[in-house]
């Protein structure tokens, strides 16, 4: 795909964060701490401590976009930083870069997608796994945005306000089938984008009527019926 536009910074995204901290006990900037804090996290960080990791040792190139007058934060200032932000409004913020991302290179396919979070489950707490609806962007290989889908409800209510969320005029949208509903069809119609939804039992009676009318077509061969064939063959496991 063909280049369209020039995507914005991560630092310009972020200039809209609002810093929680009292301004005489600001000795570092909040740009730089969230900067930080996702260039270690792209690098494979899991944690504070490796934040302040990363920043010491990659101090020669940070200081190369980054002002950073006291140096690299502590793990604790990063602690108490993301412990003080709105969790929503950074998930707002983050999600414009990536879609910025996405805008760079054009239209593509976007993956609609739910998964269980690893070790999320507490037995103890009686608290079931944390299940997340993602969006995947293909060609940039990265997250455009992502919603939780709330513990009373399903992937079904999760998926258009994760739609709704992204700018996807000029996609192909593709969702399992969970999401063959009329409601998210029309959702992803309303963004001006394309849909790929994949169709079985769950939707008994479309599921029937699409059934019969492709083995009517074919049985007739396809007459005045525009369409492509492709056929796909895995080998790899019988």
């Amino acid at each position: 795909m063909t280049l369209q536009t020039q995507p914005e910074s991560l630092a310009f995204h972020f200039s809209t964060l609002n810093d929680p901290r009292r301004e005489h006990l600001r000795e570092h900037s909040l740009i730089d701490i969230l900067l930080i804090s996702v260039c270690a996290m792209l690098c494979g960080a899991e944690g504070f401590v490796d934040f302040e990791q990363f920043g010491n040792a990659k101090l020669e190139f940070l200081r190369g976009f980054l002002a950073l007058p006291n140096g690299v934060p502590s793990h604790d200032t990063f602690a108490r930083v993301f412990a003080m932000l709105d969790p929503e409004r950074f998930a707002e913020c983050f999600q414009r870069w990536t879609e910025s991302l996405r805008r760079a290179v054009g239209a593509e396919v976007v993956a609609i997608d739910g998964k269980s979070l690893r070790r999320s489950m507490d037995r103890g707490q009686g608290k079931s796994p944390i299940h997340m609806v993602s969006a995947w962007a293909q060609e940039n290989r990265l997250v455009l945005g992502q919603v939780k889908v709330d513990e009373k409800s399903n992937e079904v209510t999760a998926i258009p306000e994760l739609l709704r969320a992204l700018k996807l005029a000029g996609c192909i949208v593709t969702i399992d089938a969970m999401g063959t509903q009329t409601k998210i069809a029309s959702e992803i119609i309303a963004a001006k984008a394309d849909y790929v939804l994949a169709l079985i039992g769950n939707q008994s009676t479309l599921h029937e009527e699409v059934k019969t009318f492709l083995e009517d077509a074919q049985a007739e061969g396809f007459p005045d019926i525009a369409h492509e064939f492709r056929k796909t063959e895995e080998k790899a496991h019988g």
